[in-house]
């Protein structure tokens, strides 16, 4: 049987407040420690992109959002430069309206919960992420990276 490609989902939420968008800087991860991100996680096995990141917000700033408020703004197709299972796929939901107060879930993994104008984010924005940013902005629904060469 030949081997088959194997795919890593994601979820990301982009908490929005007019132009300010809410990021999380990595904290004690390994992977892009001090550089800010965005609400996320891996799609667990039986899982929708949807409850995933309606899980993930609960679990990372405290927040309950519902599907009906989610809202999909982009999706990218990534090399992630892994040396195994490298290849993502990440769909990033913009959401207006939550219920609770948004707090640090995750202290152990973030170190920094903070609003950001769309049009200045911070130096230590993930690449990839300022991509997705640039991206909403110019209104592209899809993009791909880490595939050159």
């Amino acid at each position: 049987m030949e081997d088959r490609n194997r795919v890593v989902p994601a979820s990301y939420l982009i908490p929005m407040d007019g132009e300010r968008i809410l990021l999380l800087r990595r904290f004690n991860t390994g992977y892009e420690d001090g550089n800010y991100s965005f609400i996320a996680g891996h799609v667990e096995r039986g899982e929708s992109f949807t409850r995933c990141i309606i899980r993930e917000a609960w679990e990372e700033a405290g927040i309950t959002v519902r599907e009906e408020d989610l809202r999909i703004l982009h999706v990218m197709h990534r090399n992630s430069g892994a040396p195994k299972n490298n290849e993502r796929v990440d769909v990033f939901f913009a959401v207006t309206e939550w219920g609770g107060q948004i707090t640090n879930g995750e202290p152990e993994k973030c170190d920094d919960l903070s609003w950001f104008p769309m049009d200045d984010l911070p130096a230590n924005t993930i690449p990839y992420i300022r991509q997705v940013v640039e991206g909403i902005r110019s209104r592209e629904f899809y993009s791909e990276t880490g595939w050159e060469g």
